[in-house]
């Protein structure tokens, strides 16, 4: 069974005030972080973002934009997009913005997939874009962009989603989990002096 990987970067990341893909913990981008946590476990991994982006990303990383017909629809067109790029059996589907992310989360949720979508839940709140897809939600993805649904946690109810617990997955789910939304979260884990 082929696994992927998809990293979301195409977001226009308003609330950071810079594209937070190329945000930094210690001196590396937190795009790389998302790809460390799910490559021990995806033959091949690649990057969704938008066509401005591209040329910051380095050379040797498979870079994808939105498809044409889709563009500028949100996680769910990024989605499918990265599924329309690389064929496999199941993607594993990370934002770009959760630099701590560890494989053990990435390892345990594919042990926990059965069908359909496995996402995360953590103190009542999900993360959507923690998950993994089968490649047969390409079809429901594309119906939901074409009748203007764009809420992944509609399509994942639509295609059969299994939550699970993030305490479950890590020792740490608070840190793990967490988004940087804005420069002040970063600045907080900085001044936390907290190790990754």
């Amino acid at each position: 069974m082929r696994t992927a990987g998809i990293v979301l970067a195409g977001g226009l990341s308003s609330r950071f005030g810079s594209p937070k893909a190329f945000a930094e913990w210690e001196g590396v981008p937190y795009f790389k972080y998302t790809l460390q946590a799910m490559a021990p476990f995806c033959e091949a991994c690649l990057i969704v973002t938008r066509p401005e982006l591209v040329p910051q990303f380095p050379e040797g990383i498979k870079i994808v934009t939105d498809q044409e017909e889709i563009a500028g629809q949100g996680p769910v067109a990024g989605i499918l997009s990265g599924m329309e790029s690389i064929k496999a059996d199941h993607y594993v589907v990370l934002p770009c913005d959760m630099p701590f992310m560890e494989p053990g989360v990435i390892g345990e949720l594919l042990k926990r997939h059965q069908s359909g979508v496995t996402a995360v839940v953590l103190d009542g709140k999900k993360h959507p874009l923690v998950s993994v897809w089968d490649a047969s939600a390409k079809a429901e993805l594309r119906q939901a962009l074409e009748s203007g649904r764009r809420r992944v946690m509609e399509v994942q109810e639509k295609i059969g989603v299994q939550w699970v617990d993030g305490c479950s997955l890590t020792s740490n789910p608070a840190k793990v989990f967490e988004n940087m939304n804005t420069p002040g979260v970063l600045e907080r884990r900085e001044s936390d002096g907290g190790d990754r």
